[in-house]
């Protein structure tokens, strides 16, 4: 069988890459690749070469949104990308007794996977620009709200307090609270 499975951890701004051969044969040592546009273009550039000679997958986990600039321009490429929770890769041990966490070793880790899974693997489909505006909002909004009532209650609570009830404060209450209604 000639394939390659390709690992990439992903962190803010560069990413380490390590290719592998089943039975741990590696192709390409662990490298650092920035996630500029020339970075990118080399990655996709060194990955091109061995993904015409041999069957590629390419396995990366999900790291918020720093693994979506990769996997973009890994598919421009004509790359065949994967996408992964983290934690199948966390749990699935591939192969490691010692809980060691570097970057080179979870390049390894993650292609070591991709040897071991390779048919349940499924290819990465990009979400659609829409859709991940909305996904932004919504998590903006849900954001917004839980400051607004940790202010709110922050407020409620700070004029609760005795000093509040001496010094007068106690008449004014923020809008939509049963005394602000009453009144």
């Amino acid at each position: 069988m000639n394939v390659v499975s390709v690992g990439i951890d992903i962190s803010k701004g560069k990413c380490m890459v390590a290719a592998m051969r089943p039975f741990g044969e590696m192709l390409m040592p662990p490298r650092e690749f920035s996630h500029t546009d020339p970075g990118l273009g080399h990655l996709a550039g060194t990955l091109t070469p061995i993904s015409s000679r041999h069957e590629t997958r390419v396995i990366t986990e999900a790291t918020g949104r720093y693994h979506e600039p990769v996997a973009a321009a890994l598919q421009q490429a004509g790359l065949w990308v994967c996408v992964l929770n983290p934690i199948v890769i966390k749990q699935s041990g591939a192969g490691s007794v010692r809980k060691v966490k570097t970057d080179k070793k979870d390049a390894v880790k993650t292609a070591k996977y991709g040897t071991g899974n390779w048919n349940t693997l499924r290819e990465h489909l990009p979400a659609d620009v829409l859709r991940q505006q909305l996904k932004l909002f919504s998590r903006q909004y849900d954001k917004y709200m839980g400051v607004a009532v940790s202010l709110r209650n922050n407020l409620v609570s700070l004029l609760d307090k005795p000093t509040a009830i001496r010094s007068g404060l106690t008449s004014w209450r923020p809008s939509g609270t049963a005394a602000a209604s009453a009144a």
